[in-house]
């Protein structure tokens, strides 16, 4: 340990979601602090885990998060990416770790604007010979 706090905080971001997620010493629980009665499945947290297996920790902390912007999938991963960097705040070798494992890297792809004169990014109208 690096420091006994009662928690530990990670912020994640995957295209436009952002969650704010603190693990503490629990039995494995995810929670979303915003909605505390939202019940979170299996299927919801199986992605979401993966740095906690990782390094042997499933039931050892419990995981509070809040998300908010994107999509489904944007979140798990923003999810996932604030897990990530909250677990290798607990202990140096769990960030070298999790870095090995590829987890505690931003992915920076953001949805392109659209520009003047096409459908969409980079969709043009269809083109007419006559």
């Amino acid at each position: 340990m690096v420091k006994s706090a009662e928690y530990f905080f990670g912020i994640g971001r995957r295209k436009s979601s952002i969650a704010q997620v603190r693990i503490s010493k629990g039995s494995g629980k995810f929670v979303n602090a915003k909605r505390e009665n939202l019940i979170i499945d299996k299927s919801f947290t199986k992605d979401l885990i993966e740095p906690l297996e990782l390094l042997s920790l499933t039931n050892k902390f419990d995981v509070s998060f809040i998300v908010h912007g994107g999509g489904a999938s944007s979140q798990k991963e923003a999810i996932k990416l604030g897990l990530s960097r909250a677990l290798s705040k607990v202990a140096e070798e769990n960030e070298k770790t999790l870095k090995k494992a590829n987890l505690l890297s931003r992915d920076s792809r953001e949805k392109e604007r659209k520009k003047p004169g096409l459908k969409k990014a980079r969709r043009a109208p269809q083109w007419a010979k006559r």
